[in-house]
């Protein structure tokens, strides 16, 4: 990939020096990518504090589970509005890497699973793939069971 073609992700991922590969969506197609893919939710509980959750695209985020995963009584998903001014990227263009701040994050414990899983590159049609292993060095998260079928 070029380097005018890299997302922030990538240049965090790059000057960390975690090993990834990155696609443009057409390419995932292409190339028949086999490593599962995984969506970035940006949720606020009851205290106002926001989470980020990451889960597999095929599955839902169990909002009961993720609540109690982050000691709250209860979360909901926020606005599409909210989500630039917050995070730094747009929908469908989220990532847990890179956003504004760093919210406690928490990946579905299903990523162990994997040598590699595939998310969002930070801009819409941009993905990477990389060891969920790896991802400790450039977020702070847990895993944990939060996605339902």
């Amino acid at each position: 990939m070029a380097k005018k073609d890299k997302t922030n992700v990538m240049r965090v991922l790059d000057q960390n020096k975690i090993v990834y590969t990155g696609y443009q969506w057409e390419d995932v197609d292409k190339l028949k990518v086999e490593s599962p893919i995984y969506k970035t939710l940006v949720t606020q509980g009851k205290s106002g504090e926001h989470y980020v959750f990451v889960v597999p695209v095929t599955q839902e985020l169990n909002l009961k589970k993720a609540a109690k995963v982050v000691g709250e009584k209860n979360i909901h998903m926020i606005k599409e509005k909210e989500l630039l001014p917050l995070t730094g990227y747009i929908h469908g263009g989220c990532s847990p890497i890179g956003m504004k701040k760093q919210f406690k994050t928490v990946l579905d414990e299903s990523a162990k699973e994997y040598e590699l899983i595939l998310f969002s590159g930070g801009k819409v049609g941009f993905s990477v793939e990389v060891n969920p292993r790896d991802l400790v060095a450039v977020i702070n998260f847990e895993l944990a069971d939060i996605a339902t079928a």
